[in-house]
């Protein structure tokens, strides 16, 4: 990937931004300029060129995955190095990414510079429109979660726990090549599928549930999400109802999906069959989120939003809805933003399966 491309588009902002180099700490966004994917790593953007940090731990990892920046390896006082850097390229207002500094961090980052200036995500912001090598590396992500998706549908057995079958799914996409799951898998058998967060338990898979699954992939530090929701047995006649409506939804919220739409264009698209259809205060979440080097980044497809999505975002459309007592269906499908739509990425079907 052409991380120096990056850096560059980042430095043309400083300009506008008031600033003469920005500071990336958060490390999704230091992995995006620079490919280190260590978990200890700070990253330095100027007008008059880039530094990149991180401990004597990751001295030959960063040698590797670093090789077209100027590296600092530091012991413990990685400020001292970052004042020097800073002097050396001439950095008197430094920006930092307000949302990922700590109250005591920033106390630390005074003694730096001049002037230090608080920045929304300006990298994250860089990082909504996928380049077409990430695309790649989230399209094998999501490979792999239909893989496990297919093996799964064939470890159903009567008396398994959400625990085992969460597991199940985990091996799975990990056998397949995965190199992690994306966050903790959720099983949710029955009535605890009303949770939209729900933590696999001890509950005992019953003929009759109606079973929700979300999980995903990661690939190479990119990510995927899906939900899918199957019947083990013949489902309660209002379940098969819910997830009609459901995916006439779903459906609807992918094909309000496109270049120059707003977040809360698609989410009224999705949520307004929903309440149509009587279940409007059961859908309790956001449409959907972005997702690549993280499993929830911006943008959003929530009501109140106004971003406007840009070609080549990848985004979530998942709607749901939840019933206490009796059950949950979510159906969600990454899909890839063009000009003139969007191109869901899943393979796996979505009509109701019944095992």
């Amino acid at each position: 990937m052409d991380h120096e491309l990056r850096r560059t588009r980042l430095a043309a902002r400083l300009e506008a931004l008031g600033v003469d180099a920005v500071l990336s700490t958060h490390l999704p966004n230091v992995r995006y300029l620079s490919g280190y994917s260590g978990s200890n790593g700070q990253m330095l953007v100027g007008a008059g060129g880039s530094r990149f940090f991180t401990d004597g731990r990751y001295t030959e990892q960063s040698r590797r995955e670093v090789p077209d920046v100027d590296r600092v390896i530091y012991s413990t006082d990685w400020i001292k190095q970052l004042t020097a850097a800073c002097d050396e390229i001439g950095v008197k207002r430094l920006g930092f990414e307000a949302s990922y500094v700590t109250y005591r961090s920033h106390g630390e980052l005074a003694k730096t510079v001049d002037t230090l200036v608080p920045l929304e995500d300006e990298v994250g912001k860089l990082r909504w429109a996928k380049d077409p090598e990430e695309l790649a590396l989230i399209r094998r992500a999501q490979e792999l979660t239909d893989i496990g998706f297919a093996e799964i549908l064939t470890k159903f057995r009567e008396g398994m726990t959400e625990r085992e079958l969460a597991l199940e799914l985990d091996w799975a996409m990990l056998r397949a090549g995965a190199e992690a799951v994306a966050f903790d898998t959720i099983a949710a058998f029955g009535e605890q599928a009303a949770e939209p967060h729900h933590s696999p338990t001890d509950r005992a898979l019953r003929r009759g549930d109606v079973v929700k699954l979300d999980f995903g992939a990661v690939y190479d530090g990119y990510h995927s999400d899906m939900t899918r929701t199957v019947a083990f047995g013949e489902p309660p006649d209002e379940m098969r109802k819910v997830y009609k409506i459901v995916l006439d939804a779903q459906l609807a919220g992918i094909e309000a999906v496109h270049a120059g739409a707003t977040g809360g264009e698609a989410d009224l698209a999705s949520r307004s069959l929903i309440e149509a259809g009587g279940y409007g205060e059961a859908f309790s979440h956001s449409l959907g989120h972005g997702v690549g080097l993280e499993i929830h980044e911006d943008p959003s497809l929530r009501a109140t939003s106004e971003e406007v999505l840009p070609e080549g975002t990848v985004v979530t459309v998942e709607p749901g809805i939840y019933l206490a007592g009796i059950g949950g269906v979510r159906i969600e499908d990454m899909v890839v933003v063009t000009a003139s739509g969007c191109e869901p990425m899943p393979s796996s079907s979505k009509e109701l399966i019944v095992l």
